[in-house]
């Protein structure tokens, strides 16, 4: 079962590392299990999400730690990423509303 697991996440970070825009993380990492649109449960594995996205072109545009950030695609789309969740756009401070795609 763990194994299942850690093969899921492996599977989920090989896609995000092509991922062109946040429409493509939103699906790689879609969740029918909590309030946000996408969520990534290996965050206690070897590699992150950001790492992937790097890979794939992204940049971050905003930090307040490993767990809470907001990257840019190569299209100009963002996610936020809040400990594990993924939401569209720029979400942090004070933002309760994306800001961009």
């Amino acid at each position: 079962m763990l194994d299942t697991f850690w093969a899921v996440i492996a599977e989920q970070l090989q896609e995000l590392r092509t991922a062109k825009n946040a429409d493509d993380v939103l699906r790689i990492l879609a969740s029918e299990g909590t309030t946000a649109p996408g969520f990534f449960g290996g965050s206690g594995g070897d590699e992150t999400v950001s790492d992937a996205l790097r890979t794939a072109g992204w940049e971050q545009v905003w930090a307040e730690s490993s767990l809470y950030y907001t990257m840019r695609a190569p299209d100009g789309s963002m996610i936020t990423y809040i400990e594990g969740d993924i939401l569209r756009g720029d979400r942090h401070g004070n933002n309760p509303a994306p800001t961009a795609n």
